[in-house]
């Protein structure tokens, strides 16, 4: 008997050497760039509801793309924009359309590529789980290349390409333009610091993804993230200012933001605590601190008070940063912007009978989709920091309750909603079938010119499925026309994409988080 006791006793010694040895190992690997996110947990089971709507969401960045198409899965795209950047001798003929049009914006482009880092960061393993993350990362390396070549110095950053004017009043395939496609600029005269300071935040993020991918391209992105910065901060003003023509499509109504953001980024990916002093410095203003806002293309502060809270939740006690109390202010407004998003708190924001969050009319499901995001990244970093209550004017929330929300947006977009359709197309048995997009409203073969317009009248569905495309959303009421030319409603973009791809990545498994980005 004494034996048999000796013996058991000396098989759980060994257990608990292997389980220390497999910790020792995990952790190195973490330490040495080898393992990618989350740490120390692995992915638990995967939910193939969101698994399946993930792996749908991010075929829209194939059916978006320009250029020389290479392993193209989208039968009816093929090669467009071929000579875009030639007039200044530079290649843009990659990134992606905008929406349902053949624009190249460079401000929610920069965006797009931006939350696609974010989300590959946070969530690269559950995307890995699902057999996504190189879909995810193939979208972002074409952004980024484009981004890369739109930079050729230090104070020139190209911002678009195409007249949206002249675009807009043409409906015709990609494949078929023939039209003229200018150039748009930014130069230390003609400044836009918003778009700069995006682009730069793009290049930062990207850089920490491509950190144990491509060394050399890393440390690229970087280097044109770090000088985009500059200039943004240097030569400031708003693009919709210089060029107040494209504050019709795109309008940004501060580049103060964009700064912070871009600011935070670099922060993350260098380590260098000035880019953290921006923020909580003379600059902290910027980020009016205490009135929690919504996410979207043009407003940034809400990602730079989640971003940021990053820091406070995984600093070492007594650090400087865990007792920076301007920090400390970004997390309390961060805690504001979650507490208005929690249907029971009592700042809890409106929402519709069918329980969307309801922000805007125009493109409705972009605040609640951004949102979302934000709430399962922040209830991540609950989790995994051991901060188990998130107090909202006295109540108390844990985050489950953060999750819960997440998950109540992402299923509403996915059919449980009023009008019982996806609003993901390509997604269930049922989604909009006449989205406001050229490519996809004109039969493959048919080259109309310019003057397509009898494919955007028309009263039958698409030709061609835009699948992965999120299209605007609903009213208020919970209703939906689906119309072609109900650009409020049906028409996708590519940044809604983005958001939607990292909610998904989010709610495919759950898991604990890297204490760092770098």
């Amino acid at each position: 008997m004494a034996n048999c006791v000796r013996c058991c006793c000396w098989l759980l010694v060994l257990m608990l050497m292997a389980l220390a040895i497999t910790a020792a190992v995990v952790f190195v690997r973490y330490k040495n760039g080898e393992g990618v996110f989350p740490f120390p947990g692995v992915p638990g089971a995967v939910d193939h509801k969101y698994a399946d709507a993930l792996a749908v969401a991010l075929q829209f960045f194939q059916v978006q793309k320009s250029g020389k198409l290479v392993n193209n899965t989208i039968h009816w795209r093929g090669d467009s924009a071929l000579d875009d950047g030639k007039e200044a001798g530079i290649d843009l003929s990659k990134g992606m359309y905008d929406a349902g049009d053949h624009m190249k914006f460079g401000f929610p482009m920069a965006f797009t590529a931006t939350m696609l880092s974010w989300s590959v960061l946070e969530y690269g393993d559950a995307m890995r789980a699902a057999d996504q993350r190189d879909s995810a990362i193939d979208a972002l390396n074409w952004i980024m290349d484009y981004l890369v070549n739109a930079h050729p110095s230090d104070d020139v950053l190209y911002i678009q390409v195409g007249d949206p004017k002249a675009d807009h009043k043409c409906w015709e395939r990609p494949e078929k333009m023939k039209e003229k496609r200018p150039l748009t600029k930014i130069t230390p005269k003609s400044p836009g610091s918003d778009v700069a300071a995006e682009t730069a935040a793009a290049m930062a993020a990207a850089s920490l993804v491509y950190k144990t991918i491509n060394k050399t391209y890393s440390s690229s992105l970087l280097d044109h993230g770090e000088r985009l910065f500059a200039f943004a901060d240097k030569h400031r003003g708003s693009y919709t200012r210089t060029f107040p023509e494209l504050s019709a499509f795109y309008n940004s109504t501060t580049y103060q933001d964009e700064l912070l953001w871009a600011a935070s980024w670099l922060y993350h990916a260098t380590g260098n605590h000035s880019y953290l002093a921006y923020a909580t410095g003379k600059n902290k203003d910027f980020a009016d601190l205490g009135n929690p806002r919504y996410f979207s293309w043009d407003d940034k502060r809400a990602g730079t008070e989640v971003l940021l809270s990053r820091v406070s939740f995984f600093a070492s006690q007594g650090s400087d940063v865990a007792q920076d109390d301007v920090l400390g202010m970004y997390k309390q407004t961060a805690d504001a912007v979650m507490c208005i998003l929690l249907p029971d708190s009592e700042t809890a924001a409106f929402r519709t009978e069918g329980g969307l969050l309801y922000v805007a009319e125009w493109n409705s499901l972009q605040h609640p989709v951004a949102s979302a995001f934000l709430a399962a990244v922040y209830s991540d970093y609950m989790q995994s920091s051991g901060k188990t209550e998130l107090s909202c004017s006295g109540q108390g929330f844990s985050p489950a309750d953060l999750r819960k929300f997440a998950k109540s947006q992402a299923d509403y977009l996915l059919g449980s909603n009023p009008m019982k359709i996806s609003y993901l197309v390509g997604y269930g048995d049922r989604y909009p079938e006449k989205v406001h997009h050229r490519g996809a409203s004109i039969p493959e073969d048919v080259d109309t010119g310019c003057d397509g317009h009898k494919w955007l009248e028309t009263s039958k569905p698409n030709p061609n499925v835009a699948t992965g495309a999120l299209v605007g959303g609903p009213y208020k009421n919970d209703s939906f026309v689906d119309e072609r030319d109900n650009v409020m409603q049906n028409e996708a973009t590519t940044y809604n994409s983005a958001l939607v791809a990292g909610l998904l990545s989010a709610l495919v498994s759950t898991s604990s988080l890297a204490r760092s980005l770098s």
